[in-house]
């Protein structure tokens, strides 16, 4: 028997899934916990970095911590696998519902709703300006993992889009035209009409995209980040916009988040800017937790966790 801590807010039936899974264990949840219940724990279901000094502390007694997010650059990891505590991720939820974030910043651009939204702001009838069609257009794809596996999916098969994708293995894809491995990106930037980020933050990801990448776009092609703000260099952005190197760019994710609201980003009309909440979805804690039930049953039978395994080497 041993102990579970929620550290996310979950409904009553969620936990009592918890508890069916492994009767007899306690299940604290987030409104009981505490430090000593922290250090006490063998599970931690999602993260709190105020509670960081207790799971390190030589007394802790946790072993596995089930992060609720796919991002986990925020756990500094290094320190939990130095003390074989085993971390997972929530890889894997925000597939469906940042694949429609990133169609529906695309079709802004190329449907001109973006412009039509601030006219409207503005009381103005101006229908001025050339529609573009997504369809039969090439779309690239920095970070296939699963979120770009399900965009490359959709392209092919809504708009007949021809993708181009890159991921660290360069392994192929059945969505993806052409696959290239990491640091490829000026091979295949050149040919795409919208290019997509669905990067993780890693040190070999960041400024992925800087000047080089963006003077090596088409001036007609548009720009989207969904994936991590590190991953940009924000200044060589906002000087290609401003130059015409691109189109325009749709952005959730920056590397100064909140956007200071003086930021020159703000004010550029070819861009739109969500607030890192292209994931969200009211499905959100359901898939999360079915990751962490399957994780949970291989523990109590003594196995590793086998979904989202995070280790030194594979961080995402």
């Amino acid at each position: 028997m041993g102990t579970v801590v929620v550290l996310v807010k979950l409904k009553d039936e969620e936990l009592e899934r918890i508890r069916e899974a492994a009767p007899g264990w306690n299940v604290v949840p987030r409104d009981a916990a505490t430090e000593e219940a922290v250090r006490g724990a063998d599970i931690l279901v999602g993260w709190n970095p105020s509670y960081r000094e207790a799971v390190l502390d030589p007394a802790s007694k946790v072993r596995w911590i089930q992060a609720w997010s796919a991002g986990v650059d925020q756990l500094r990891l290094d320190a939990f696998f130095e003390r074989g505590i085993e971390v997972t991720s929530a890889n894997g939820v925000h597939a469906f519902p940042i694949s429609e974030t990133i169609f529906a910043l695309m079709l802004a651009f190329t449907r001109k709703i973006h412009t039509y939204v601030r006219q409207q702001l503005e009381r103005k009838w101006h229908p001025g300006g050339l529609r573009l069609e997504l369809h039969g257009k090439t779309i690239g794809i920095a970070g296939v993992g699963v979120i770009g596996e399900e965009t490359a999916r959709n392209a092919k098969t809504a708009f007949g889009m021809r993708e181009s994708g890159m991921c660290r293995s360069g392994v192929a894809s059945p969505y993806v035209d052409e696959m290239y491995p990491a640091g490829s990106q000026l091979r295949w930037l050149p040919e795409c009409d919208y290019v997509v980020s669905v990067m993780p933050a890693t040190e070999e990801t960041r400024h992925v995209f800087g000047e080089r990448e963006f003077s090596a776009m088409k001036p007609t092609a548009f720009f989207v980040n969904v994936g991590r703000g590190s991953a940009v260099d924000t200044g060589a952005l906002v000087a290609a916009l401003r130059e015409g190197k691109i189109a325009g760019a749709g952005l959730d994710v920056f590397e100064e988040e909140p956007l200071p609201p003086d930021h020159p980003l703000w004010g550029m009309e070819n861009v739109i800017i969500t607030p890192h909440t292209a994931g969200l979805t009211e499905h959100y804690s359901q898939r999360a937790l079915a990751i962490f039930l399957e994780n949970f049953r291989a523990v109590l039978r003594g196995e590793p966790p086998p979904v989202n395994r995070l280790t030194p080497e594979q961080r995402y």
